[in-house]
């Protein structure tokens, strides 16, 4: 690594652009975060909304991270205010893309004169390479979600095959018909007919490195397959697991929500409660919600549901739900520290959408998996949980994806409590000691590292 130069010593200065969604921008941030502990400069770039939606660095890490907002532009068929995926339905995203490529310039102008040695760009930034080079920058791609995805969903042009024949290693992982059916219906904007359009091509073979949030234990003849086929260097970063990620764990553990949830934790049983979450932005349907409540109250599980996007009036729990499982369950309706509560020893299992930073949570403190997947990448995902009998997936219809209150609460039980589950469980904490190994993943770090100043001396030589 040492060039005998001195200029892999010095602190490299990388600017970030994340997609438009917080699903996105907190990898992002974690890894500016991590870079910024190591002595090197960040200028992170979002809207004004999102920007002021990240919880704050440690205050002996922000001089080094230069927060940038940049407004969207007024953009047609975009309700005013909306600046994330979690403000509109996701048939509107195609517009959401439409504002984030007015930040072309804004951005162009800010490269321009804060001279980054790098700049790191999410999917939907196909046109920051272009800006790179003319600025005789280097760029970098940053998928946060495993290879696999890439290989399955957005492959080369050249190498696109059927459904039945997708391109990648050979231990092939499926989409079932209902999924491809529901991810083609949702992209669609009823209104105008419009879809989201995003050259794929273009962002991945126009970089310098391509990063991955990923790991070789993970998934490492995925990232092989994604090297070979791209001819660009593939790097991962790690899995950006809670034990590596930066936080002001003295400030959370003052939190009242926080004391309030470990009180009623503190009263049960060791292994016992099932943690139920699917993120922040995915909007159940009142059949979906209501059949995974019935299943839960069914399951006669002690469990904690993170139900923060429960919109009242519009979406509701089943008529008195809330008031039968009260004295073994609760559901929680505003913000929840969810690493706080899957670390307590409480905690004997987890109920998942499968979205990569979920799944990276939840097995990092070993607990079994039940999933629950709605997008591509979650379906992914699940089955790859499966495959590595950490998890079991809640059997749906294959003619259109719905599913029982039986299924969820066999599925539930069978994970968490039943004997044939043993192997389950057993496996999930096995893996939970790779998920959260700060020396596996800091070796991930310092080789991110070591390729952006290997790179940037070669560019300069």
């Amino acid at each position: 690594m040492d060039s005998g130069n001195g200029k892999t010593d010095k602190p490299v200065h990388v600017a970030m652009l994340p997609w438009l969604a917080m699903g996105h921008i907190y990898p992002f941030f974690e890894l500016a975060k991590i870079l910024a502990e190591k002595g090197h400069r960040v200028t992170f770039i979002n809207s004004p909304k999102n920007i002021d939606r990240i919880p704050k660095a440690p205050k002996t890490l922000q001089p080094l991270i230069t927060l940038v907002r940049i407004p969207l532009p007024p953009t047609q068929h975009l309700q005013e205010g909306a600046e994330s995926s979690m403000d509109i339905p996701h048939t509107k995203v195609c517009f959401l893309k439409k504002a984030f490529d007015g930040l072309r310039e804004p951005v162009a102008d800010l490269i321009k004169t804060s001279k980054p040695d790098w700049i790191l760009y999410d999917f939907a930034a196909s046109w920051v390479p272009e800006i790179a080079r003319s600025l005789n920058i280097l760029c970098a791609y940053y998928n946060i979600v495993p290879a696999w995805n890439i290989c399955l969903l957005t492959p080369p042009k050249n190498q696109i095959k059927s459904n039945q024949q997708r391109c990648g290693p050979p231990k092939r992982l499926h989409l079932r018909p209902y999924e491809l059916m529901r991810a083609y219906a949702g992209a669609k904007d009823e209104e105008t007919g419009e879809r989201l359009s995003v050259d794929f091509d273009k962002t991945y073979s126009s970089c310098d490195l391509f990063l991955v949030r990923s790991s070789r234990e993970l998934e490492g003849e995925w990232l092989d397959y994604l090297a070979a086929t791209y001819k660009v260097p593939v790097v991962p970063v790690g899995l950006l697991p809670p034990s590596m990620q930066i936080r002001d764990v003295e400030e959370e553990d003052k939190n009242p929500d926080w004391l309030t949830i470990k009180d009623w934790l503190d009263t049960q049983e060791s292994s016992s409660v099932v943690y139920v979450g699917f993120g922040s932005e995915l909007k159940l349907s009142q059949e979906d919600l209501s059949e995974l409540a019935n299943g839960i109250e069914l399951s006669g599980l002690p469990f904690f549901w993170a139900l923060k996007n429960l919109k009242e009036g519009v979406l509701e729990l089943p008529e008195g739900f809330e008031e039968r499982t009260k004295d073994r369950g609760i559901v929680w309706k505003s913000w929840a520290p969810q690493l706080k509560i899957l670390a307590h020893g409480a905690i004997g299992g987890c109920m998942s959408h499968c979205g990569a930073g979920s799944v990276i949570e939840k097995l990092h403190f070993g607990h079994v998996l039940v999933t629950l997947p709605y997008l591509l990448d979650q379906a992914l995902f699940s089955r790859v949980v499966e495959e590595k009998k950490v998890g079991i997936e809640v059997p749906r219809s294959e003619k259109d994806g719905s599913f029982t209150r039986d299924s969820v609460a066999k599925t539930l039980r069978f994970a968490i409590v039943e004997e044939e589950g043993i192997s389950l469980r057993k496996n999930a904490k096995e893996m939970g000691k790779v998920f959260s190994s700060e020396e596996l993943h800091n070796q991930y770090i310092e080789g991110f590292i070591a390729a952006l100043h290997e790179c940037r001396i070669s560019s300069i030589s």
